[in-house]
């Protein structure tokens, strides 16, 4: 039976099995199954490499069934190295190797194991036709593949789920997601020449992006969120500045380098994260404590987030429509703000002890601090926003 199409033999043949391991998409489900591994703390090696063969033959089934979707029925594209029969057979090896992983787990740990491990075959085999072709499946199945990985090499490490696991099983899924959202924008215009409805295609590019990076900037806070709640270790959030960085750059640039500068992001992301949850290294540090300043810190905490209002106002050019807001709003929040510290709804303890017409002077400096720097952050992202959507009105142009 021929395999290879365009040469034949042992040799040839191999090859173009082979061709099948895309290491950019496959490497990720491998090390997230380990990554949920290291969560789990003490492991063992052996059923380690059950499951990530399992995730292999998984993610293999998905690159064959998708080339060969791609090639022979939907004929996007140009070649492919494989004959129908070799990409049938490829299908079913990997198909093979995945159920025998799975049996292998079942027996090993439990049923639930073999379970939980199941659902990423399906993603794999119904990605194309069928799961690419809907804006809700075709972002979320990769990342539900990453996240059930996760989830998947801790149970079978421990038989059992954990809170951990699953915040960060859900913070991959949904950052995930807005990555895969400007990886398909790189195919917009064939997309939508053929109708295929990717988020881009059925937002427009600009909304997509915007939905794309929040979802980012959602996956990064859900990082602080787990942090503060003890579920994940005290560095993690190094890890989530890190991805941020990038994302902030791959934001102002076209959905090509944006997908590179991304994915290379996530694997940082995801290198951080296992030093976090491995070594933690930040595990014997405390909380800076800036009540070291006595009765300044309630004040010192204005003047810094204050200074970041500013500079965000005026990069945004924004200073005055700030201003006259900020004057609009002031008697509301001065009546509001001088009931509740009269009828003793909460106290402030670390302050001056200044009062200034019946509230303390570090509430009326609260009171444009804040709606500044709202302001601030708002007026900022509608600037980028237009010039990236310049920039992509642009790149549309010079296409056409």
């Amino acid at each position: 039976m021929a395999i290879a199409r365009h040469e034949s033999g042992v040799r040839a043949d191999v090859m173009a099995l082979a061709s099948q391991v895309h290491p950019v998409f496959m490497l990720p489900p491998l090390a997230a199954s380990w990554f949920g591994a290291i969560v789990a703390g003490e492991f063992g090696i052996a059923i380690g490499f059950v499951h990530m063969a399992a995730m292999f033959c998984a993610v293999y089934t998905a690159h064959v069934k998708d080339g060969y979707v791609d090639y022979y029925l939907r004929g996007e594209d140009d070649d492919h190295p494989m004959t129908v029969r070799g990409c049938r057979f490829a299908l079913v090896a990997a198909t093979a190797g995945f159920v025998a992983c799975v049996l292998a787990l079942w027996l090993l740990v439990d049923p639930i194991a073999a379970l939980v491990t199941l659902p990423t075959w399906f993603i794999a085999y119904l990605h194309a036709p069928q799961l690419d072709t809907n804006p809700v499946t075709t972002t979320l199945g990769y990342p539900t593949g990453i996240a059930l990985a996760i989830v998947g090499g801790y149970y079978v490490q421990t038989s059992s789920f954990s809170s951990t696991v699953v915040g960060f099983a859900l913070v991959f899924l949904v950052t995930l997601a807005g990555v895969k959202i400007i990886d398909d924008e790189q195919d917009f215009a064939y997309d939508r020449s053929i109708g295929k409805q990717t988020v881009a295609v059925a937002l427009g590019r600009q909304r997509a992006r915007t939905l794309s990076f929040s979802l980012v900037a959602l996956g990064m806070i859900g990082v602080l969120w787990g942090t503060v709640s003890g579920l994940f270790p005290p560095s993690s959030p190094l890890a989530a500045l890190a991805f941020a960085s990038v994302a902030i750059v791959a934001s102002r640039a076209g959905p090509t380098v944006a997908t590179m500068l991304l994915i290379r992001g996530a694997y940082v992301f995801l290198a951080l994260l296992v030093v976090a949850v491995w070594f933690h290294p930040l595990s014997p540090a405390t909380l800076p404590d800036i009540t070291v300043l006595g009765p300044y810190t309630y004040l010192a905490t204005e003047v810094f987030f204050g200074a970041i209002a500013l500079a965000l106002l005026i990069y945004a050019n924004a200073l005055r429509s700030a201003t006259v807001t900020i004057v609009a709003l002031y008697p509301i929040a001065y009546v509001w703000d001088w009931y509740t510290l009269e009828v003793g709804v909460f106290d402030i303890t670390m302050r001056t002890g200044y009062d200034l017409f019946g509230i303390p002077i570090e509430e009326h400096i609260f009171m444009i601090v804040v709606p500044a720097l709202v302001i601030g952050m708002h007026e900022t992202i509608k600037k980028l926003s237009a010039e990236n959507e310049h920039d992509v009105e642009t790149v549309d142009s010079l296409s056409e």
